[in-house]
């Protein structure tokens, strides 16, 4: 008897989770790569039986050729302790009967997943192999909404003629029957989803088309929640599948299209030959049915907006062209019976009936040569199908790299990666990304790993309609992992009618080593730098320099280097004075190596104006950067923080807006956008930045910082208060250091006001018990309290130490917090000595 916890070779037992003809199924952790796992366990009976042991291995090593994403994966075949067993792909989903009878997710969504099917059954059938027990609960939808199939057990491997490639079954076959029974003429399957051969136990007549005949009576049910043959028990159904037609499809379903009665009808012949030979010309004609059904439902969904206003204009007016021509057109009868008797205006009516007839032919073609040309794509996160956090990494360093690749062509606006992976996880329909992201096209993928082998698919889907636009799969070896991004984005590329210069070309194509290993530990640096914990950015910058170990020439992990050390100094791991000059060794080794490398410069830019504070070099920097990458959002938020440092606020609004347009939904961008709004006294436009941010995450505390700012400006000091509270509690402050400071700022505040307030909040924050338990606030923010207080002396003696630590936060000096010591003269004189413009 097989319990929970108990290990079965290098897997252990989670819990029981089915049961079929071979045997139960157990979920399991496989210990050494840390997945789940299904384990197929064969019972103890069968395993004793040499002919049903033989069957059971040639039923592993059949479906572990089936090498497909819409086919659940076999692992292995093992045997421990005396029990033998066929570790597969533990699918988490739902099941299609569960899809179908309680979450109902509407036709266009099943259609898509027994389109899944149907190109998992054709590779299956292209091997010679048919499932012969095709039903609902084998078919399960991934929680991303990928289709695959389970359970081949009661396959039939049919071995092919050389060059046999069209989906027939060849006249002339030798047959090996895969079945649970050794008795000819024994019923295999399912009752309700057999085919008449099946139920007629003519087991030597059952090929691919049995299959077919199956994926109809799914079809029929998915569309009308009704097996086609239900009778009254058993033999009844039998004699239903092999005798009676099954019910027309509106019978039940009135609305249901005519396309899907006929597709459901050629599935369901009762003989063979009157079926579909092929399960992929189903699929063809599933895929093309779902494409009218969206189209149908996208009428009434007006064409996305360009995202230049002159575009705009243009669409707009030739709109209003075409809706006038149609007026014109269908009005011309009268127009023509109520002045025949003048015959210039005849010729007048005349040539504006052919004209708008001419401009009715030439308006959808108009259309048809714009839509072909997508100028905006968002990558969303690769999906790792291989079970294990492990494989992570690659799933999202693919994303990235392919988001940084498409980025190069600059006539192709490219979504940034915070922005995308917002919804990591979340099953989002095509037309809410394109409201929320402001695109055309989607490109979904699913990375998945087994041993040395990584395959990819891809999709390229409308974002309006929902309609995949182009799909491709592909099976590479880990060492061909630098070429496979590569030749994704190129074909990508040509898919969205990119017509690619020689020099984007180039760009497309590099891929700044040739070592596989150094790129794998770059791709791992990056997944960490992203997570934005000091841990977790140690980490990442522990991977960039194994990467660069590997290959001392790598100027892309390099550059990984020096934007890891520049997080050091932002989130305290190190100080300014030693994360900074490591930061700049390694951009300049970065650019020396690879002089375009737009990540390089961006990280010489920040050292320059954070650390060096050579601003003038700095802006020169970020010129060069977003020369090189125009669709690099964070050079443009860095670049944007710099100009608020200059006191430049109208073109820091322009940048912060163009870094938004890129990363929307980014929070840090979204919440330094709305500061700039204010420091430009756009209080209103800041607010409503404000409240969008909140909607976009309300967990991000540093949104309740920006609120707690703002409100301070208005005097609004009570509202403040309570912000601060808020974003302690979403920072994880212990909530007995947050009463305590709230308590104390509101007493400080109803006794002494405003410098009471101010007062407060700098000397709670310079306790040594601060609200946040060893992150006090960088000195020159301190000094802002105190300087608010009316304490100029110790509002200086802490700018500073800020200026001798080379704190970041002292270029923020044209802040209006230090509006009351702008008249002192160690103001001016620490202006100068930083170097900010005067003025």
């Amino acid at each position: 008897m097989i319990v929970a916890g108990q290990k079965l070779g290098h897997y252990e037992i989670r819990l029981k989770i089915g049961e079929g003809g071979m045997g139960e199924v157990y979920l399991a952790q496989d210990t050494r790569l840390d997945r789940n796992v299904a384990l197929k366990i064969l019972p103890a009976n069968v395993a004793a039986n040499t002919d049903r042991m033989r069957r059971f291995t040639r039923e592993a090593k059949a479906a572990a050729a089936l090498n497909h994403p819409n086919i659940a994966h076999v692992y292995e075949i093992g045997e421990a302790d005396g029990v033998n067993f066929i570790a597969m792909e533990f699918v988490d989903g739902q099941t299609l009967r569960e899809l179908i009878h309680v979450v109902n997710p509407g036709l266009a969504k099943l259609l898509r997943y027994l389109q899944h099917a149907a190109d998992g059954l054709a590779k299956a059938h292209n091997n010679g192999i048919v499932h012969r027990d095709l039903k609902p609960d084998n078919i399960m939808v991934t929680r991303d909404g990928h289709a695959k199939i389970l359970d081949f057990g009661l396959a039939k491997l049919i071995e092919r003629p050389f060059g046999e490639t069209n989906g027939k079954t060849p006249s002339n076959v030798s047959t090996v029957i895969l079945q649970q029974h050794s008795l000819p003429g024994t019923v295999l399957g399912t009752v309700g989803y057999m085919s008449p051969e099946q139920a007629q136990g003519k087991t030597d007549e059952i090929d691919h088309r049995s299959d077919i005949f199956s994926f109809g009576c799914i079809l029929f049910e998915a569309v009308t929640g009704h097996q086609p043959f239900e009778g009254s028990d058993v033999i009844d159904t039998l004699n239903k599948i092999i005798r009676e037609p099954a019910r027309p499809i509106n019978s039940f379903r009135p609305d249901a299209p005519a396309e899907i009665q006929k597709i459901t009808r050629r599935c369901l012949a009762k003989d063979p030959e009157d079926r579909y030979q092929s399960i992929k010309d189903v699929a063809i004609e599933l895929r093309e049915l779902r494409r009218e059904l969206t189209s149908e439902l996208a009428t009434t969904v007006p064409p996305l907006s360009s995202t230049s206003t002159k575009s705009q204009a243009q669409n707009s007016s030739v709109s209003d062209v075409a809706a006038a021509s149609q007026t014109h057109a269908s009005s011309a009868e009268y127009i023509v019976s109520e002045i025949k008797q003048h015959k210039f205006a005849v010729t007048i009516v005349t040539t504006l009936i052919l004209a708008a007839v001419a401009l009715t032919i030439w308006f959808p073609k108009f259309k048809a040569t714009r839509a072909s040309q997508i100028d905006s794509i968002a990558v969303m996160p690769f999906v790792n199908a291989s079970g294990s956090t492990e494989i992570d990494y690659l799933s999202d360093g693919l994303t990235e790299s392919l988001i940084n690749s498409l980025s190069q062509l600059p006539q192709l606006s490219v979504k940034a990666r915070s922005s995308v992976f917002t919804y990591r996880g979340k099953e989002v329909s095509p037309q809410q990304l394109a409201k929320d992201l402001s695109v055309q096209a989607i490109l979904n993928g699913r990375v998945l790993q087994r041993g040395d082998q990584i395959l990819l698919s891809v999709e390229l889907v409308d974002a309006r309609t929902g309609n995949q636009l182009w799909g491709d799969q592909y099976s590479r070896r880990v060492t061909d992992l630098l070429s496979l991004q590569t030749e994704i984005a190129r074909d990508v590329s040509s898919k969205l009618k990119s017509k690619l210069t020689g020099v984007e070309e180039q760009k497309l194509a590099k891929t700044y080593t040739e070592n596989t290993e150094a790129y794998q530990l770059y791709l791992r640096g990056k997944f960490y730098w992203n997570k934005r914990t000091p841990i977790d950015i140690r980490k990442g910058v522990e991977y960039f320099q194994q990467a660069i170990d590997k290959d001392p020439t790598y100027a892309l992990a390099y550059a990984g280097l020096a934007e890891g050390y520049i997080l050091f100094a932002s989130y305290r791991v190190e100080l300014p004075a030693e994360a900074y000059p490591k930061a700049r060794a390694a951009a300049m080794k970065a650019i020396e190596l690879d002089p375009g490398l737009a990540e390089a410069h961006n990280a010489l830019a920040s050292v320059k104006s954070s650390y060096e504070w050579q601003f003038d070099e700095a802006e020169a920097e970020w010129k060069k950067t977003i020369e090189l990458n125009p669709n690099y959002a964070t050079a443009h938020q860095w670049y944007g923080e710099h100009l608020i440092a200059m006191g430049r606020y109208n073109s820091a609004l322009t940048e912060l807006k163009r870094a938004q347009e890129l990363d929307p939904l980014s929070l840090i961008i979204n919440g330094i956008l709305a500061t700039c709004y204010r420091l430009n006294d756009q209080t209103d436009q800041a607010l409503a930045q404000l409240n969008k941010t909140l909607e976009l995450d309300p967990k991000f505390g540093r949104t309740h910082l920006f609120f707690a700012e703002i409100y301070q400006s208005l005097g609004k000091f009570e509202e403040s208060i309570d912000e601060y509270g808020k974003m302690f509690d979403l920072m994880g402050v212990p909530q007995e250091n947050t009463s305590r400071f709230l308590a104390t700022v509101k007493t400080a505040y109803k006794t002494s006001g405003p410098k009471g307030y101010w007062r407060a909040i700098a000397e709670s924050l310079s306790h040594p018990d601060p609200p946040v338990p060893g992150l006090g606030p960088p000195p020159a923010i301190l000094a802002g309290f105190w300087a608010q207080a009316g304490d100029a002396d110790k509002a200086f003696e802490l700018l500073e130490k800020a200026f001798q630590q080379r704190d970041e936060g002292v270029l923020r000096l044209k802040s209006p917090i230090y509006d009351p010591i702008k008249s002192d003269p160690r103001y001016k004189d620490l202006i100068r000595r930083i170097g900010l413009p005067e003025n």
